[in-house]
């Protein structure tokens, strides 16, 4: 027997982004139902059997700001990351709004409310940074001074398994030239805290299409929407929404790498299945050790720091 080059991951997350639910079953381009398509992403990933260690939206929630459809979002997402026996973690979009977002997704009643949500947490020696790159009113993003400040101050002590950067506006280029309106301001202030650190993958949103760069030598996936996604044969110049190729990410953690899967909400028609068992048979007729059933070390409960 051998082993496979790679062992079974250190750590897996559920990436996905603007969900961008509407209260009241109010659609999207009066067509589109965002509901049923992030019910049908959750109910896609717990068919699979995967368990991540941790579920991570990066943004844009609600399309409107609504304290209903957060209220809504959460009585979707909360039961099916309970099923999973796993954490959620909320970042903050352009279309949130954070008064709404601290008092129904995190039960923060706070006397500052409007503040950025910035928050550090680890799972088992992976570290998940969520930074707010939201402007109150207005679709692109900014960081402040003392935002950089405090990213830099977490940043200084490693974590065992290294840093994973989630905000809303992507650090990259987008294809679309009209999402040069909307995108991060001043990207070279955030280069400068990320440089050296321990910062392994940066995870965004906000472009609806999924996309992979690097910034300031860190990998960077952004995961497309679940609601609806940009059509990138559109002819150059303009843009053109379309009701599919909806997709989420998987993103799982190695010792020298992370992968960063692209994962449809919508799959075509299936053409063969390999049950578990099978595949594991032919793993070892193969004369491969099968890790995949590996115990991960126990896990500890992690502790969030919220600003």
């Amino acid at each position: 027997m051998r082993h496979a080059e790679y062992p079974a991951p250190e750590r897996t997350l559920l990436h996905l982004s603007d969900t961008h639910l509407r209260a009241a079953g109010s659609r999207l381009f009066d067509l589109v139902d965002a509901t049923a398509h992030l019910k049908s992403a959750l109910e896609a990933i717990e068919a699979s059997g995967a368990v991540p260690d941790g579920i991570v939206f990066t943004g844009d929630l609600v399309d409107l700001g609504e304290s209903d459809a957060y209220v809504e979002l959460r009585a979707i997402v909360e039961p099916f990351a309970a099923r999973l026996g796993t954490r959620v973690f909320w970042v903050m979009g352009n279309h949130d709004d954070r008064a709404a977002f601290r008092s129904r997704l995190l039960d923060d009643h706070s006397c500052d409310p409007m503040r950025p949500v910035d928050r550090v947490d680890e799972l088992d020696g992976l570290r998940l940074v969520t930074l707010d790159s939201t402007v109150p009113g207005l679709h692109h993003g900014e960081l402040r001074d003392e935002q950089l400040a405090w990213l830099a101050e977490v940043l200084a002590t490693p974590a065992p398994l290294g840093t994973i950067l989630a905000m809303h506006h992507p650090p990259v280029p987008s294809v679309l030239p009209l999402a040069s309106t909307v995108e991060l301001r001043d990207q070279g202030r955030l280069a400068r805290v990320l440089r050296g650190t321990d910062v392994r993958a940066i995870i965004a949103g906000h472009l609806h299409y999924s996309t992979f760069a690097t910034f300031a030598g860190i990998p960077v996936s952004v995961a497309s929407s679940t609601c609806y996604a940009q059509d990138l044969t559109v002819p150059v110049g303009g843009t053109r929404p379309q009701d599919g190729a909806q997709a989420f990410n998987l993103v799982h953690v190695y010792d020298h790498t992370i992968v960063h899967s692209v994962v449809p909400v919508d799959a075509p028609r299936t053409l063969e299945f390999i049950e578990p068992v099978e595949a594991r048979r032919r793993i070892a007729a193969a004369g491969i050790a099968d890790l995949s059933a590996a115990p991960k070390d126990a896990p500890t409960e992690p502790i969030g720091v919220l600003r």
